[in-house]
């Protein structure tokens, strides 16, 4: 029994064995998508809204007009939808933009 007190018996050093048991799967999550959506107000041109969809939102003429009626119409328009960090950007870039034009235009991020 002398000889196991010395360390000899190796499968039970540690570090042993133990690669197998702690390689797991890493878990890979679906980052968080964000909508950005565009409020109406009663200042901000209809042609400044459909500039900032095709610009920041790569929208054809068509598309950005149908977003922009549906500001219009109904108070908030969907542009796109984005991981956190592109969302977060195309909010800021959108703001700076109307700010820089003089106009109100409020732009938003929230989580699908």
């Amino acid at each position: 029994m002398a000889h196991m007190q010395n360390g000899e018996d190796k499968g039970n050093a540690p570090g042993r064995g133990t690669a197998v048991i702690t390689r797991t799967k890493p878990k890979t999550k679906k980052p968080s998508l964000y909508r950005v959506l565009i409020l109406n107000d009663d200042y901000t041109p209809m042609e400044f809204v459909i500039h900032i969809l095709e610009r920041f939102f790569q929208k054809d003429r068509e598309t950005a007009t149908r977003i922009m009626l549906h500001v219009h119409n109904h108070g908030v328009g969907e542009c796109g939808v984005y991981t956190f960090e592109v969302a977060e950007t195309k909010v800021s870039q959108v703001m700076d933009f109307a700010r820089q034009n003089q106009h109100p235009l409020q732009c938003v991020m929230e989580k699908k």
